[in-house]
């Protein structure tokens, strides 16, 4: 094999086999065979939280010992394509394994961070919360921006989507909006994205075609299941309801009675438009605000607590995380790690991985990119 296939192949062994040495392959294996032992037995589900979490801790078992499995079975697969064709002399077999294993390697990064997400509230669903900033309607239209990259990232990822919250803005955009994110890590992954978000371009709502620069903010708490226990003092809330307003959309209600719940004592506040009915909003409303002040305590006991507050302080300059530039150059450019790319279009459209990945990486050894080194 040429020089920089044996490269790849052996990089793509490292992975593995760190990847192998994170999970305990062995361990897990004997872990799994014990979940699915209890899985079996009748009673079960006489406690259904226990259950629960019993389920959820094998299906992520599952889910890892089957990747590491997978990405062997592909990688041995794609090295007897190249050695075929090297013997017959066809470039073109040889060309197409070697995409292969390039795409192989990537997905090995990916699983690679995957198994970085164990925190706390990692593997849980996902609130995602878009604030338009000053500016009217040109961060109003951003915010809608951001909205649908979020939207298309979730959904190409596998990822359901339910829309919570959406109040439109006067002309355009959205002053904001909430959605839930449902799936294995969703919360690990999205957790990556709070903070301001900037973008420069020439705005389509300005006549003289100037240049304008825009801020959002991104929230991100994780969806929290009943193994989690947040008392809250109904006397510490205030409640309030409203007819949800607008010209109407595909994403929300708009006709039923919308939900508002405000904690006090730390002036967090969730909104709840979704359901057919105010009963339904109102508990999706408190569920929403557990998550909120869970979110909060889990922030207070990480080391970045203080830095990651600050970033949703002001929607403004110079508490931003990312900035897209659209004119005068194309440039999407993460500046807590330094990622950057000119496909400015593929990013907006949810091409976000390499962000998260770099942000991941930072967080866990301290590195700017995505690249995780061997480091037993």
């Amino acid at each position: 094999m040429r020089a920089e296939i044996e490269r790849l192949v052996e990089e793509i062994k490292q992975s593995v086999g760190l990847l192998r040495r994170h999970l305990d392959v062995e361990k897990s294996t004997a872990r799994l065979a014990e979940l699915n032992k209890l899985a079996e037995d009748p009673n079960l589900w006489n406690d259904p939280q226990k259950a629960q979490k019993l389920m959820q801790e094998r299906t992520s078992l599952e889910d890892s010992l089957s990747g590491i499995g997978k990405v062997e079975q592909e990688l041995e697969d794609d090295i007897g394509m190249i050695e075929l064709g090297e013997a017959e002399g066809d470039d073109g077999v040889v060309a197409e394994a070697e995409a292969a294993l390039k795409n192989l390697k990537k997905e090995v990064a990916r699983r690679e961070l995957e198994a970085l997400l164990s925190g706390e509230a990692d593997r849980f669903d996902s609130y995602l919360e878009v604030h338009a900033g000053a500016g009217g309607t040109e961060s109003q239209d951003w915010a809608q921006m951001l909205l649908r990259m979020y939207t298309r990232w979730a959904e190409t990822h596998g990822f359901k989507v339910e829309y919570l919250e959406e109040s439109e803005g006067e002309e355009a955009g959205i002053k904001s909006a909430t959605i839930q994110v449902s799936g294995h890590n969703a919360y690990g992954w999205l957790k990556t994205e709070a903070g301001v978000h900037r973008l420069v371009r020439i705005s389509p709502f300005d006549s003289n075609a100037r240049r304008h620069t825009s801020f959002s903010s991104v929230q991100v708490f994780p969806v929290i299941d009943d193994s989690i226990k947040i008392d809250i003092k109904e006397s510490d809330v205030r409640v309030d309801t409203m007819r949800s307003g607008g010209a109407g959309g595909q994403h929300v209600n708009k006709t039923e009675s919308a939900v508002r719940l405000t904690h006090i004592p730390t002036g967090v506040a969730v909104v709840c438009q979704a359901g057919r009915s105010q009963h339904k909003n109102r508990a999706q409303a408190w569920d929403m605000l557990r998550a909120r002040l869970y979110e909060i305590e889990l922030k207070k006991r990480e080391e970045k607590a203080a830095a990651d507050q600050a970033a949703k302080t002001d929607i403004g300059w110079g508490h931003q995380i990312r900035s897209y530039v659209l004119q005068p150059y194309q440039m999407v450019k993460d500046l807590r790690t330094g990622v950057q790319t000119s496909d400015t279009s593929g990013v907006l459209n949810g091409e976000l991985d390499e962000f998260m990945a770099a942000t991941l990486a930072q967080r866990a050894f301290g590195t700017t990119t995505g690249e995780i080194e061997d480091v037993d």
